[in-house]
């Protein structure tokens, strides 16, 4: 079960059901960090990407590059630090007047847009290193839906392109900088049609592979838990039945190797 990151309600709701589980069937229980489980949504692909390789993991809640040696040998090599790219595109929508979630919807609107009818910025692009910043972004995109709030669509197509254009130039950096050869992403952002095609271009040129989920496996699920758990298990980590603890914040450089 889902011990962490997140909000405390969801999170405690699922431990408690998890823990009972547990208890009433006499089966160990395991919590499981929920960025590990997007990190290792991949491996459920039937063409699984092999360790090391660069993680970037995009959500609502977090955008992360990561430095993946194996299962639980995780190192931070960049983060936003301010709004993840997921909010940025749910905050982005609701401005433009769309509805929740609004990432899918803004990505819908966005196919119908007029490429470079407007230049939105790419933050943190001008300067060394891998943080990311997209509360900037955000900001712009809401200057130009005031000063022209009959183009939503072409609004909608230039913050896409500047996120996505934003990432990617991350995610370059982060492959050179570690010398790997794969790249996977994760997360619910991962299902954005424009990121894809924007890595996979990018990958091609540096001669490098990109790896993603199954469409399904991009937002929160299940089986990405269960596959987190399920490697945890077999290096014979458990935790105490009737235990019920959750970690609101929790680091994936905590965790331990498998």
């Amino acid at each position: 079960y889902t011990a962490g990151p997140g909000l405390v309600g969801a999170l405690l709701v699922g431990a408690a059901i998890g823990r009972s589980f547990a208890w009433a069937l006499e089966v160990p229980a395991l919590a499981i960090n929920h960025m590990e489980g997007h990190l290792l949504s991949p491996l459920l692909e039937d063409n699984p990407p092999a360790f090391p390789f660069v993680s970037l993991l995009v959500s609502g809640g977090h955008t992360l590059l990561i430095d993946v040696q194996g299962i639980g040998n995780y190192q931070l090599l960049g983060e936003s630090i301010d709004d993840a790219v997921g909010e940025a595109f749910d905050k982005t929508a609701k401005m433009l007047g769309l509805s929740y979630p609004g990432g899918p919807i803004l990505a819908a609107l966005a196919e119908k847009g007029i490429p470079d009818k407007y230049t939105f910025p790419r933050p943190m692009t001008n300067r060394p290193g891998l943080d990311f910043s997209f509360s900037g972004l955000k900001t712009f995109a809401k200057n130009t839906f005031i000063e022209f709030p009959n183009e939503k669509e072409d609004i909608a197509k230039a913050f896409e392109v500047a996120a996505t254009e934003t990432l990617t130039i991350k995610c370059s950096r982060a492959l050179k900088y570690t010398g790997f050869k794969t790249l996977v992403v994760a997360g619910g952002v991962s299902a954005n049609l424009s990121l894809r095609k924007s890595l996979n271009e990018m990958t091609e040129k540096l001669g490098s592979n990109v790896f993603y989920p199954a469409l399904d496996f991009c937002t929160d699920n299940g089986a990405m838990i269960a596959l987190a758990g399920h490697y945890r298990f077999l290096a014979g980590q458990t935790n105490d039945h009737y235990e019920i603890s959750i970690k609101p914040r929790w680091s994936l450089e905590e965790l331990q190797p498998v």
